[in-house]
């Protein structure tokens, strides 16, 4: 089942289009990356699904339900982890995590006992009684994702969660966000992380001026952009290396020479790395190290938008 569809989607401020005819469908299970520069118009969308923003035009459904229709059935099902710290720093934190749980209709036991269990799966459960003002920002970040979750909502949606935090808090958020995936729940993520997005997301949208301009899979976008695999050989000399012997080696493309580094481009579709290393081995030509370059999803977002993530 579509956990959501996204139809010819159009929101507009004054004559700017934060965003522009777009249409998305993420499947149930999925951990669905949202990728673009600031002001590309994730915020916008994302304020739409929570119901938090009306659209101008198009439709949008979670679950089936038309969230215009039915507001509450799909409210009921979202946790929203927003990328400014929402708690309040003179609650404890099983306080915060009891009034946001509490919102969404969790009392008496129930409600104590799912605040417990989040406290514990964010790695706070020693620090239910102190308060977020004594707390750092990596602990502040993961009451935030606790105050989203407590309820169990199929959908979660997390707007830069790790911004700002340490290395050590940053591992542990990634780490829930495996885990509250294996449990059920679909995923939207955004970051400004590039290598956040390619170790969690099954497929990634990359919106640029409120338009997705590609969509798939991690290879399927480095495909996008270029379909040659590079192979870096480092080796003792060159001088007994033959070029054009390189060159017909099937699916080689081009070689170029410089001193002690020998560069093969090669068809992404054909491995033909095991008759390179074949080649340098009968010519007894002694390798020193092999590197393979391929486009990384940094690259692509450069090719496409003409700007780095996090300008």
């Amino acid at each position: 089942m579509k956990m959501i569809k996204v139809e010819g989607l159009i929101k507009k401020f004054g004559d700017n289009a934060a965003v522009d005819n777009i249409s998305l469908e993420i499947e149930e299970g999925e951990i669905f990356g949202l990728l673009g520069p600031n002001g590309a118009g994730k915020s916008t969308i994302i304020n739409i699904l929570c119901g938090l923003l009306s659209r101008d035009r198009g439709k949008v459904e979670i679950l089936g339900r038309d969230i215009n229709k039915d507001p509450n059935a799909a409210k009921k099902n979202i946790g929203i982890v927003p990328q400014d710290i929402a708690i309040y720093d003179d609650l404890t934190a099983f306080e915060n995590i009891s009034f946001f749980a509490g919102l969404y209709g969790l009392k008496g036991n129930l409600l104590k006992n799912r605040v417990q269990e989040t406290l514990e799966f964010v790695g706070l459960a020693d620090k239910a009684k102190s308060r977020p003002s004594d707390f750092s920002g990596g602990m502040k970040r993961r009451l935030n994702i606790a105050c989203a979750i407590a309820h169990r909502p199929k959908l979660i949606i997390m707007d830069e969660p790790t911004v700002g935090i340490d290395p050590q808090s940053r591992n542990h958020i990634l780490q829930s966000v495996r885990k509250l995936n294996e449990l059920g729940s679909t995923i939207i993520y955004t970051s400004h992380y590039m290598e956040e997005v390619e170790e969690l997301c099954s497929r990634i949208a990359i919106i640029d001026h409120g338009k997705v301009i590609a969509e798939g899979t991690n290879e399927e976008l480095k495909g996008i952009v270029t379909n040659i695999n590079s192979v870096w050989i480092m080796v003792d000399s060159v001088s007994r290396v033959n070029a054009d012997a390189l060159r017909a080696i099937k699916g080689v493309v081009n070689v170029e020479i410089a001193e002690y580094l020998i560069k093969v481009d090669s068809s992404v579709d054909m491995n033909n790395l095991d008759k390179l290393i074949l080649y340098f081995t009968e010519n007894l030509i002694a390798i020193k190290s092999i590197e393979t370059k391929t486009p990384n999803l940094e690259s692509v977002f450069l090719t496409l938008t003409g700007r780095k993530l996090r300008d």
